[in-house]
């Protein structure tokens, strides 16, 4: 299973297979050739099925789930398209059968193929955050193109009970847990007054204590009120603290966030990126430090001239897709204008050190400098 690699991760489908599939088929040699692509498609159900259910979807990125979920619709409309044609439908029968040894899978199954996968993700706890958002998002929003069934009322409980726990599986406010621990969070620091480091003793062990995306959640949404409130915040002029106390709470909040290079780096894969840029413009250390991480981990994205697009290395290093690391920058630049120019120097400098190259394909920050530049642009004259 490690090695699994089924053909459905390119989403090489045959050209105008459908288009043939929904043709009179005048010539019997477009039609063998049609069916036995067809089939070996077919071969490959069981393997995406199995794969759904395993650890190897921890390295899933929402494009990948997109290939997924369409191959998914792919063999549904082939169920529908032959389930009245005795003779193909046994083809396809007998090829599920041979796809994986001791399959129990049958031609009915690629009409619930929809639901089958959707089902193994959603109970998969190895989906990463950002796909499992995406996977949420496709099903509460009708936009996975199939019949939910009963996808819909499970995703609608994961959905709630994500919220629920303030995970970061959806951007925007958080839930009532979440708020109810950060206000007892900022009361318990504010007590301490202005004590210098009378919090570090006590804050790392009960935050540890909680799951590691609402510990994570909890601290975030004491830190947004916290820089509301005139704390440790840059939206001022120098971005200084607005009094003793409300910068020793800030400071023993960051302290703890920063302190540790993987707590951090595992933070800013948890929370959305619209969290994270929304903090990143009210404190200025953190907005230094979240710029250095994304750089990290966009040194680690390779460009692959089949695929025409920037694409995650093998390395564990590699943590965000391409288009999640868009994403942060993208957010980053729609904040304010000190954070938005600051972003901006960051690509140019990171550009420059890369070759200062003006094509694309050659460094990943020309490339995304272009794209966040594009957007701010739209942005900014959206009739153009």
């Amino acid at each position: 299973m490690t090695n699994l690699r089924p053909c459905w991760l390119g989403l090489v489908l045959v050209p105008g297979a459908r288009r043939v599939l929904r043709s009179n088929r005048r010539r019997q040699g477009c039609q063998r050739g049609v069916m036995e692509a067809v089939l070996g498609q077919v071969a490959e159900l069981p393997a995406l099925l199995a794969v759904s259910r395993s650890a190897l979807v921890r390295d899933w990125d929402p494009p990948t789930l997109d290939r997924a979920l369409e191959w998914a619709r792919y063999f549904q409309h082939l169920h529908d398209r032959f389930r009245s044609r005795p003779q193909l439908r046994d083809a396809l029968r007998r090829r599920l059968r041979r796809g994986e040894a001791g399959s129990p899978l049958s031609f009915r199954h690629l009409g619930g193929c929809s639901e089958l996968l959707g089902l193994a993700l959603l109970e998969n706890r190895a989906l990463p955050p950002a796909a499992c958002r995406r996977l949420l998002q496709r099903l509460l929003q009708g936009e996975a193109g199939f019949e939910l069934g009963r996808l819909a009322p499970l995703a609608r409980r994961k959905a709630a009970s994500y919220l629920l726990e303030g995970s970061a599986l959806f951007p925007g406010k958080p839930g009532p847990r979440v708020c109810a621990e950060a206000g007892l969070l900022l009361c318990r620091l504010r007590e301490d007054g202005r004590e210098a480091g009378a919090a570090l003793g006590w804050l790392g062990p009960v935050l540890e204590q909680l799951p590691q995306p609402r510990a994570f959640a909890v601290v975030a949404e004491a830190l947004l009120r916290q820089g509301c409130g005139g704390g440790d915040g840059d939206s001022s002029a120098g971005g200084q603290a607005g009094g003793a106390e409300a910068g020793s709470v800030a400071g023993a909040l960051l302290s703890w966030l920063l302190e540790d290079l993987h707590r951090f780096s595992a933070c800013s894969l948890l929370l959305p990126g619209t969290l994270l840029a929304s903090l990143a413009g009210r404190y200025a250390q953190l907005s230094r430090r979240y710029l250095d991480l994304l750089a990290e981990w966009g040194s680690h994205l390779l460009y692959d001239p089949l695929q025409g697009r920037w694409v995650k290395s093998r390395s564990e290093e590699a943590k965000l897709c391409w288009e999640e690391l868009r994403e942060r920058f993208g957010c980053l630049c729609q904040g304010s204008v000190q954070l938005r120019e600051q972003t901006q120097a960051a690509l140019k400098l990171l550009k420059a050190r890369d070759g200062d190259f003006q094509v694309c394909g050659l460094s990943v920050w020309t490339d995304l400098l272009l794209e966040v530049e594009e957007d701010l642009r739209k942005k900014q004259s959206p009739n153009v």
